[in-house]
């Protein structure tokens, strides 16, 4: 297929968290807000005169450093968090805001917070809001309280900026916005024959996490413009489709290495991805945007993090639903080692999905680094050809 225009800039904007366009909406006078989990809003903190930044360690293959502190029976994500913070490449923050979800990237925040000196920011300052772990209106309550405080009367009492109303409408709308292009680029993965690859889409959803959102659009709308006449290969280039799911993965070569396999990803059910993070916020008649806000994140969320039997039966479904939206001849769930929910969700996924839906599932245990490509490489080519088997067999 004919290469995406501005695929090299965007693989350009990954390299680091302290992007272009990340220094040019600093040079434009805004804060610089990180966060790691989907239950900090994004959509809060790219209010008039801040923007977002869910935040990265690319390259990060040795958090030595990080180790020393945080052990090194925690997952590799936090601690590669915390060596590139050790680094200098977070200084750009003016804030970090964080929720009571995972263990380790709390064990990052309290890191910030108990080491000032780490952030070289003289504004950098840590915020933490509590999750509920069940969805309920009570739990939603709870929760739009926690914003309201930790982070809305946060960004209005430490920084000054517009808490208002009008102003999260604004940024409900500009988020919206850029849900409506990532997903319709991602309908082009729905095709019989797809004209974007996995690694294409994977990279464009984290640009649109990493980078300043008024900064990017565009790109992404010239993107979507380009792929309404994207020809396809005249031979498919790949064996089979699969569908990923699992933990954290801010890493696209994951899925350039899967995709070099023979298996092309055609949907995306991890943390990081746009299933869970790319659902436009719907403001329900007489509700007040922040409510709407807080049920929306919560009540949408397929995180491992709730482990109600109805949530967790849920979660199969979602990706077997998703499986058969996408034709998915079968799915790969990769978990980080060490991670406290995906470590369960990622076994019993891997029974449940065969035996109860018929997807062939492949199971992985990774680094946030791919250290072990070579190992991994021999389990997704024997997956491939398994997969590629079944099809051949069911056709006969």
């Amino acid at each position: 297929m004919r290469d995406l225009k501005h695929l090299i800039y965007f693989e350009d904007l990954l390299q680091e968290a302290n992007n272009e366009l990340v220094r040019k909406g600093k040079e434009d006078g805004k804060l610089a807000l990180g966060y790691t989990c989907y239950f900090m809003p994004e959509v809060l903190m790219d209010l008039p005169g801040c923007f977002s930044v869910r935040l990265r360690a690319p390259k990060c293959s040795s958090p030595d450093m990080a180790t020393y502190y945080m052990s090194s029976r925690t997952c590799h994500y936090g601690r590669s968090l915390f060596e590139r913070a050790l680094e200098g490449g977070f200084n750009f923050l003016d804030a970090q805001l964080a929720t009571e979800t995972c263990t380790v990237t709390c064990r990052f925040q309290e890191h910030l917070q108990r080491m000032p000196d780490v952030i070289n920011n003289a504004t950098f300052k840590t915020s933490f809001s509590d999750v509920p772990f069940k969805k309920n209106e009570n739990s939603v309550n709870h929760y739009e309280k926690q914003l309201q405080a930790h982070v809305l009367d946060f960004l209005r009492d430490e920084y000054g900026l517009d808490t208002s109303d009008e102003a999260i409408l604004k940024a409900i709308e500009q988020h919206n916005e850029v849900c409506r292009i990532i997903n319709e680029i991602g309908d082009y993965r729905k095709l019989d024959n797809p004209t974007i690859t996995g690694y294409e889409f994977a990279v464009i959803t984290l640009v649109s996490m990493a980078c300043p959102k008024y900064l990017v659009i565009d790109k992404l709308r010239e993107t979507l413009e380009e792929l309404k006449t994207r020809e396809p290969d005249a031979k498919p280039n790949y064996r089979v489709k699969v569908l990923l799911a699992g933990s954290e993965n801010d890493d696209p070569e994951f899925t350039k290495l899967i995709e070099s396999c023979g298996g092309l990803v055609v949907c995306d059910r991890y943390c990081y991805g746009a299933v869970e993070a790319r659902t436009p916020i719907e403001v329900q008649e007489g509700e007040t945007p922040l409510r709407a806000i807080a049920r929306h994140y919560l009540m949408n969320s397929q995180c491992t993090r709730f482990m109600e039997q109805k949530d967790m039966r849920q979660r199969k479904q979602k990706i077997a639903d998703l499986a058969k939206e996408y034709k998915a001849d079968g799915i790969i769930v990769a978990s980080n080692k060490f991670c406290e929910y995906w470590s369960y969700e990622r076994v019993i996924d891997t029974v449940v999905l065969q035996r109860d839906f018929g997807y062939p599932v492949c199971s992985i245990e990774k680094e946030y680094i791919n250290s072990a490509s070579g190992q991994l490489r021999t389990r997704f080519q024997a997956f491939v050809e398994s997969v590629e088997l079944k099809k051949i067999q069911e056709a006969k």
